[in-house]
């Protein structure tokens, strides 16, 4: 199988890094042709400024001339894929990917109208910008002969916004990668904060994530020996910095930003990790990438209940909580438990048939099931 990566797809994310492994571990070949747009941009919605917009449209149709001409010089491949974020560059290539007779795969991942428009109400469904995404983005599915998603629920979803085919879509999980979240050592002494039960959220302050939720869920436990420790900032920052002042909230502590590569020992130093509670249905539909870097080191999970999650965690798993979403009353109940308990522990084997699930092998297998199918190579 000889693969294409091409395009702008951003290598700063989990997602193009654990795909490029794990096709690769699956024996494929690839070479890549890419120009580096979003690096240094981590949150797209926050290029704000007019100039920075103007600057980065023009950097970014004045890379395609360079991309299209590299992709005719080469030889042809089996698959030519997109990866995230390439919205546009699906669009771009797509007569000449024709021309050449291959095929194209294109890992939408999300959806931009889903996020700025339903998730994020950055926009109104009628204002013009969000007419323009979801063209767009009907526009981006019928250039692609497969359009990835992270979930099965997400992928059915691309199929009714967008009136697909289901033969058209795929799933790839998200996936972690082993090496950077690492399994915490059993016999290493939690961290703890004079005794208390210690609980990490990080992560965008966006409300797909429902940090509100967490805040209240402390409100509801200021009485219990729980700390708390946020890590990240975005677009609700200063709601929820406002909603912790209100409550008069002492035992969180916030720290606004943390490198990737030591994120794990953020994770390891704490008695459990905390997911996502929105209640969007982009909420109910995706799987983030923490819950996959918290599952793999092994720490106890507590995020919000969904088909998304049941396509992950399809059983009960001692350690893995799925509570109700936008409930702070269930997951102040869950925390309250394992204070009374003391029970912080993960059922090993059950967690260890997850892992396997989630690594960049496995994750490529899933996807290459499907360039299998739409280029016909065995």
């Amino acid at each position: 199988m000889k693969i294409l990566y091409w395009g702008t797809y951003d290598t700063g994310k989990p997602r193009n890094r654990i795909l490029l492994s794990g096709l690769r571990k699956n024996g494929a070949e690839i070479r890549q042709c890419h120009y580096s747009l979003w690096e240094g941009v981590e949150d797209k919605s926050q290029i704000s400024r007019l100039s920075r917009k103007l600057i980065f449209l023009f950097r970014w149709l004045s890379c395609y001339p360079k991309l299209i001409m590299q992709f005719l010089k080469m030889p042809r491949h089996d698959v030519l894929f997109i990866g995230y974020l390439g919205h546009l560059d699906v669009i771009v290539i797509w007569v000449f990917a024709k021309l050449k007779g291959t095929p194209v795969v294109w890992d939408a991942f999300l959806s931009l109208y889903d996020t700025i428009v339903w998730d994020r109400r950055l926009v109104h469904r009628y204002h013009p910008l969000a007419m323009v995404l979801y063209l767009w983005e009907r526009l981006a599915c019928r250039a692609a002969d497969i359009v990835l998603l992270d979930t099965r629920e997400h992928a059915l979803h691309f199929v009714d916004q967008f009136s697909l085919d289901e033969s058209r879509v795929g799933v790839g999980f998200v996936g972690a990668e082993p090496e950077l979240f690492p399994k915490a050592n059993p016999t290493e002494r939690k961290i703890q904060n004079h005794g208390d039960l210690t609980v990490l959220f990080y992560g965008q302050f966006i409300p797909l994530h429902g940090i509100d939720i967490i805040v209240e869920a402390a409100a509801l436990l200021r009485s219990e020996p729980v700390s708390w420790m946020f890590i990240g900032q975005g677009q609700e920052e200063e709601k929820i910095r406002n909603l912790i002042a209100r409550h008069r909230l002492e035992k969180i502590e916030w720290v606004p930003w943390v490198a990737y590569d030591e994120l794990h020992r953020w994770i390891q130093r704490v008695d459990v990790c905390l997911g996502i509670f929105g209640t969007s249905g982009k909420a109910g539909r995706v799987i983030p990438n923490k819950v996959f870097q918290i599952l793999s080191c092994g720490k106890p999970l507590i995020t919000r209940d969904s088909k998304a999650m049941r396509e992950l965690i399809p059983k009960h798993i001692q350690g893995i909580h799925l509570i109700e979403p936008g409930s702070s009353e269930s997951l102040a109940a869950v925390i309250k438990s394992m204070v009374q308990s003391g029970d912080v522990k993960v059922d090993a084997k059950s967690l260890d048939e997850v892992q396997q699930m989630i690594t960049p092998e496995a994750v490529g297998r899933q996807v290459m099931e499907y360039l299998h199918r739409v280029s016909g190579v065995d």
